[in-house]
């Protein structure tokens, strides 16, 4: 008789567990999206298609339903204000992709790169266009003012990091104001509209939530380009350093180094194709420094500042442990 062993299923990851609570609606999203998305032209179908293709976890749509689940009572319109939340996140995306010439997005080509810079900059008009359209049908209007103070703010942050001349010049008092606009300033919209349309009274202090969430996130997710590989992020490591982007484990560095390794950083952003090993040794610096151990302390303050929101939500369940543990795996992405 042969003696089978027990198989054991693989454990679900984080992140699937966050979404448990809502996994059958963020099904419903995608179809949504494809439903708001849809167009006769056809090659605008073909960008469109590609999109939902790379699409990333949904994180902010899961974000949205579970704020919207808190009170029991989930509302259907935040279904399609969650696939609007994750358009308007996609158009951002494609356009930073074009800005910055990036030809990887997730481990796969970005538009611009399979199209071409045109074709991203106008798909990036057309998802925000279909978001408004779709806005406009729902007729929330707390809901638009919400995503349209979001979508400016993202702006304002391409800007501000456009307009950086002299990036070793940046502060973190610049860094914090950057991810603020870029990328706290739509998690806290998502946050903020799936509590509107919901029952719970606490609009303001899920906004809160969300934009301190958002902080953790940026900040582990710039950890990032020193800590992970390219399977994790789905970019080549050392993105930002090849970007000449200045991102908080630097700005912390370059307060603490001595002045040979100051130079050394400096000489490296002058550089047009700096080699992998040239990069090596700019993670090495900061590393050294204790630059990365400074931006963790940061994203855990503001994961902190997180906890501290969703205690005044003062409200117990499934998705309130869901949202508790999104705070976890925003910051623990970087370890």
């Amino acid at each position: 008789m042969t003696n089978l062993q027990p198989t054991t299923a693989p454990r679900p990851s984080r992140l699937t567990r966050i979404q448990g609570p809502v996994s059958d609606r963020l099904d419903g999203v995608v179809d949504e999206m494809r439903r708001i998305l849809l167009t006769d032209f056809d090659m605008q179908e073909e960008v469109n298609d590609y999109l939902l293709k790379m699409r990333g976890k949904l994180f902010r749509p899961t974000l949205l339903l579970l704020a919207n689940e808190v009170g029991g009572q989930p509302n259907p319109d935040a279904l399609p204000l969650a696939a609007v939340v994750e358009m308007v996140h996609l158009a951002t995306l494609v356009h930073d992709d074009a800005v910055d010439h990036s030809v990887l997005r997730r481990g796969m080509p970005t538009v611009n790169q399979l199209w071409t810079h045109q074709v991203a900059i106008i798909t990036g008009d057309y998802l925000y266009a279909r978001s408004i359209t779709e806005l406009a049908r729902l007729g929330r209007l707390e809901a638009i003012s919400a995503l349209a103070h979001a979508s400016s703010q993202m702006s304002v942050g391409e800007l501000r990091q456009l307009t950086s001349y002299d990036a070793l010049d940046f502060t973190e008092a610049d860094y914090e104001r950057l991810i603020s606009c870029k990328t706290a300033s739509l998690m806290a919209a998502a946050c903020e509209i799936g509590s509107l349309v919901g029952e719970s009274d606490h609009r303001e202090a899920f906004r809160r939530f969300g934009h301190a969430l958002g902080m953790a996130f940026q900040i582990a997710d710039d950890l990032l380009d020193y800590t992970g590989s390219e399977e994790e992020t789905g970019k080549p490591t050392g993105h930002d350093l090849r970007e000449r982007k200045v991102t908080l484990p630097l700005v912390e560095a370059m307060k603490r180094v001595e002045a040979a390794d100051a130079d050394r950083v400096r000489h490296f952003f002058t550089l047009l194709d700096p080699t992998d090993e040239e990069i090596e040794a700019i993670v090495r610096i900061v590393r050294d420094s204790g630059g990365l151990e400074y931006a963790r302390g940061r994203a855990e303050h503001f994961a902190g500042l997180a906890e501290e929101a969703l205690d005044e939500v003062g409200e117990e369940g499934e998705a309130v442990e869901a949202l508790r543990a999104a705070i976890a795996y925003a910051i623990e992405r970087s370890r």
